[in-house]
């Protein structure tokens, strides 16, 4: 059986989502810089990202079934 996550990139790093982001295929213990990497996110573009709703960073490890969401730096003023 394939282990998936469920994937969100917001804003700008939308056009990286994947064409099945609910059902997304990751190797067990994979870390999150991992899969930005498989989704050719840079690190540097990924500022906040959650796992199951909770502040996470790129070594968090997955172990599948988790909603993984990723934002990228925000401006303002």
């Amino acid at each position: 059986m394939e282990i998936c996550v469920s994937i969100r990139l917001f804003a700008t790093l939308n056009k990286f989502m994947p064409e099945f982001p609910d059902n997304y295929p990751i190797t067990p213990g994979m870390a999150i810089r991992e899969l930005l990497e498989k989704l050719k996110v840079p690190n540097t573009e990924a500022k906040l990202i959650f796992v199951n709703g909770v502040k996470q960073d790129l070594g968090f490890t997955l172990n599948g079934g988790e909603r993984v969401g990723v934002f990228p730096p925000v401006g303002g003023g």
